[in-house]
């Protein structure tokens, strides 16, 4: 599996599972609420903090579609192009983000959604390019994403295995290799049976490339899950509080759950390990302790021939195995041995 660069940060197999926040329209269109966010997201242990920059007439032209969601308890109902309109972020805002993000560590990146925010990104120094779910089938606009030259990542939600292939072949045509595709179920929240985590293993044997997952489930399970199936690429919505107005708060992650599942897919990095079978190093003490030996079962004297009831197997484990025990019987023990000890090459002639 290829794997792609971020800045300094190699993202593919074998690296640690590359964790993005993603903030999107969570700053409710108030800088200073989207800077809290990127503080509380890196100090979370996110890699990246993502944003959308977005021109609403891009994809919203009739102004009576309406959108229902749940924000603070209660249903909302309001004009689609209103709610987007108000959070959108100018260039300078999104340069302002950007070189906040880097005073916290962490990579900056946006979902643009036409050529004059994808110049935007460009001009403003990203590292990585992210195409949401709802343009995946705009082939134009992957080209033109693959045209930069970025790593690029492509979200999958709602999509056919037919209409992925046209987006990574539309890619591919451009010599961009740095592709990287998210498994996505785009339901908000995503209930467990809805999740098909094994559909990130289809997409990296059918296009040879990173994999990771965009969740929109309540929890860490996802997380967890997703890092053990092989994820390097992990993306969770994020807000300061839950209660706060707006389309997504109530269903993202807050600080304490983004860092518990930071935490978890860290953990399970950490316990996948190595695929070779025989002991760890941790396993030393335990092998000597609770393995089993040839143990004498009597005080026997020196140049004693062994017979079968002169032994039993029980600990320690540090003399010969019991599945050697058919090398002892006409064996003369080189020196006395008392009851209980664990008979070993050296004792024997």
């Amino acid at each position: 599996m290829k794997t792609i660069q971020i800045g300094s940060r190699t993202v593919g197999a074998g690296q640690p599972c590359f964790i993005v926040a993603e903030v999107g329209i969570n700053h409710n269109g108030d800088l200073s609420l989207a800077k809290e966010e990127i503080a509380a997201a890196a100090g979370g242990g996110a890699d990246s903090v993502k944003f959308q920059n977005y021109r609403t007439e891009d994809f919203i032209r009739d102004t009576a579609l309406t959108y229902e969601y749940l924000s603070q308890g209660r249903k909302v109902v309001e004009s689609q192009f209103e709610m987007f309109k108000r959070c959108e972020l100018t260039t300078d805002q999104l340069l302002e983000l950007k070189a906040y993000c880097d005073t916290h560590g962490v990579v900056f990146h946006a979902t643009p959604s036409g050529a004059a925010g994808l110049a935007d990104l460009m001009a403003i120094g990203v590292p990585v390019l992210k195409n949401g779910s709802d343009y995946l089938s705009h082939l134009p606009f992957v080209r033109a994403m693959g045209e930069t030259g970025l790593p690029t990542v492509l979200s999958t939600g709602m999509a056919t295995l037919a209409e992925i292939d046209d987006a990574v072949r539309v890619f591919r045509e451009t010599g961009n290799e740095q592709l990287l595709l998210l498994h996505c179920t785009s339901s908000y929240p995503t209930p467990p049976g809805a999740v098909h985590l094994r559909k990130m293993r289809t997409l990296a044997d059918a296009f040879a490339c990173p994999v990771g997952l965009s969740d929109h489930t309540a929890g860490t399970a996802a997380a967890a899950g997703a890092a053990a199936l092989g994820a390097v690429w992990f993306e969770k919505h994020f807000t300061l509080r839950r209660d706060l107005p707006g389309p997504d708060h109530w269903f993202s992650s807050d600080p304490a759950e983004f860092t518990a599942l930071v935490e978890a897919i860290r953990s399970v990095e950490a316990m996948l390990g190595d695929a070779a079978i025989g002991p760890v190093a941790e396993e030393a003490a335990a092998r000597e302790e609770y393995r089993l030996s040839c143990v004498a079962a009597r005080d026997l004297p020196a140049g004693h021939v062994l017979a079968p009831e002169d032994y039993v197997f029980s600990r320690p484990g540090h003399g010969i195995p019991p599945a050697h025990a058919y090398l002892l019987p006409g064996r003369a023990l080189a020196k006395p041995v008392r009851s209980g000890h664990a008979i070993g090459v050296g004792d024997l002639r």
